[in-house]
């Protein structure tokens, strides 16, 4: 197999790449989540490496778990309590072995929004 996944965090509210922002990758096998790996977002909002690169690339259910609280306490954002988007999980398909698949993560303090990117 030659896919991998990818993403990019963009803080909206502040209008720039989302620095130093925790993301976990889980593989979903029925009620089964297996926590494959954890990174952080560099200062242009990516991980300096692929997520899930083409040695582990498989087809499945997955989940990036970005943690959006934590990040936003960073940045000095007021928090409510609870604030209202801490954890967001985001869960997807990977149905092509050799695709690129390019999950961004648009984020604000009070919304978010993901496509599939190229």
């Amino acid at each position: 197999m030659t896919g991998y996944l990818t993403t990019h965090v963009l803080d909206t509210a502040r209008g720039c790449p989302a620095e130093g922002l925790t993301i976990e990758l889980f593989r979903l096998d029925g009620e089964t989540r297996t926590h494959l790996r954890t990174l952080v977002t560099n200062a242009d909002g990516r991980t300096d490496e692929q997520i899930l690169p083409a040695a582990g690339f498989a087809t499945g259910t997955y989940e990036l778990l970005f943690h959006a609280g934590a990040y936003l306490d960073a940045c000095g954002v007021p928090a409510e309590s609870p604030r209202f988007l801490d954890l967001v999980p985001i869960r997807f398909g990977i149905s092509e072995p050799d695709a690129h698949y390019h999950v961004p993560l648009l984020l604000s303090p009070f919304g978010y929004s993901t496509y599939r990117g190229s």
